[in-house]
């Protein structure tokens, strides 16, 4: 039983992960293969270790890592070249100098971890396994330029239709999962349960990593927009999403402050006023047409986002009116926490889907009832 069990772990995990093992596999047979049939290199050991070691990087850095790769590569041969030649192949006093040589002048210029390993790699190649000739360095570093090439265009050929689909799909999730958590706020304080708004404030506090993936995916989607012809309007609404986060980090801390706050009120003896939980969920609800309205942006569709960013600020401003009508003086402190980070929430969330800053202040503090200045 238990043994069906783990194939049936292990045949999800390849369902999952099955890019990896095609991208791996196929970048590193063909590096292999351009290098020792097309260029004629008779051990191109450079080519796929340098394509391998490029796919093992996150998705959005892969061309620096390839860069970097190629770098240390040059780097490496030359000093074992130079060092080999004058100190002879094959000896551990050669390895000893070699090596810290190649490390010291690496770390010395700047380089980082990834150039540093792939330099002291490609000398201890040298010294090791493949002594210089007149012809081994240029071979050598093409190897190594092939492997980088063919790793990215394997890593993006996915992708490289449709580029910003993957990342559309990750901002759907990041605001459909802060609704949710607001939605979770909402039910605790409605049925004064402490216990559903500390589970509520825990996953609130994993939220952080949807902001990192985020990012990654602005990377990987630049990245992959590299391999297409016509990319202006692409790279264009990638730019404009991509200076929103900012504000998207923000709603994920109001969202978290928020359910603290939610956490404290459910402490006190006296249950949360009524209509705080719909307040909330109207927050909830202009979270997700935030989401959908970025989406849709990075999908093109300019109409369909232009509605989903209207429904965002009408459910935005709805919830502020709501929760504002309930703080009345000598409110409890979480009380008045919650509805400061509702306005707050609000105002990061209409700034992050394009609303004018100070058109925006003015309308959130006006269903607010604060007084304009």
């Amino acid at each position: 039983m238990v043994r069906w069990g783990w194939f049936r772990q292990a045949a999800g995990r390849l369902r999952r992960g099955w890019v990896v093992v095609a991208e791996g596999t196929l970048a590193a047979t063909v590096s292999w293969l351009l290098a020792s049939w097309l260029l004629g290199h008779s051990r191109p050991f450079f080519a796929p270790a340098a394509a391998l070691i490029v796919l093992g990087q996150a998705r959005g850095h892969r061309t620096r890592r390839a860069l970097e790769v190629l770098f240390g590569v040059a780097a490496g041969v030359f000093v074992a070249d130079v060092l080999v030649r004058a100190l002879g192949p094959g000896r551990s006093w050669t390895v000893f100098v070699v090596i810290l040589i190649t490390i010291v002048l690496a770390v010395a210029f700047g380089a980082g971890s990834v150039t540093v390993e792939q330099a002291a790699v490609s000398a201890l190649y040298v010294v090791v396994v493949s002594p210089p000739t007149e012809s081994l360095v240029p071979f050598r570093f093409v190897d190594a330029l092939i492997g980088g090439a063919v790793a990215l265009v394997a890593s993006q050929l996915v992708g490289a239709r449709h580029p910003l689909v993957p990342l559309a799909a990750e901002f759907r999730r990041t605001f459909g999962d802060l609704a949710r958590l607001l939605g979770e706020v909402a039910d605790a304080l409605d049925a004064h349960d402490e216990a559903a708004a500390l589970a509520t404030l825990d996953r609130a506090r994993g939220m952080d990593a949807a902001v990192g993936r985020l990012r990654a995916g602005v990377r990987a989607a630049g990245e992959a927009l590299t391999l297409r012809v016509r990319r202006h309007r692409s790279i264009s609404r990638l730019r404009s999403v991509d200076a929103s986060i900012g504000q998207i980090d923000s709603v994920v801390r109001n969202v978290r402050v928020l359910a603290r706050a939610g956490v404290n009120l459910t402490r006190l003896p006296t249950p949360a006023p009524n209509g705080l939980g719909a307040a909330i969920r109207s927050m909830a609800d202009a979270v997700h047409a935030a989401g959908e309205a970025l989406a849709a942006d990075l999908d093109g569709r300019e109409d369909a986002a232009d509605g989903h960013a209207a429904r965002a600020e009408t459910a935005a401003l709805e919830a502020v009116r709501g929760a504002g009508r309930l703080f009345t003086p000598g409110g409890t402190l979480p009380l008045a926490m919650i509805v400061g980070h509702l306005r707050t929430t609000a105002i990061d969330l209409l700034r992050g889907i394009g609303a004018d800053d100070d058109a925006t202040l003015g309308r959130v503090d006006e269903a607010l009832g604060v007084p304009a200045v």
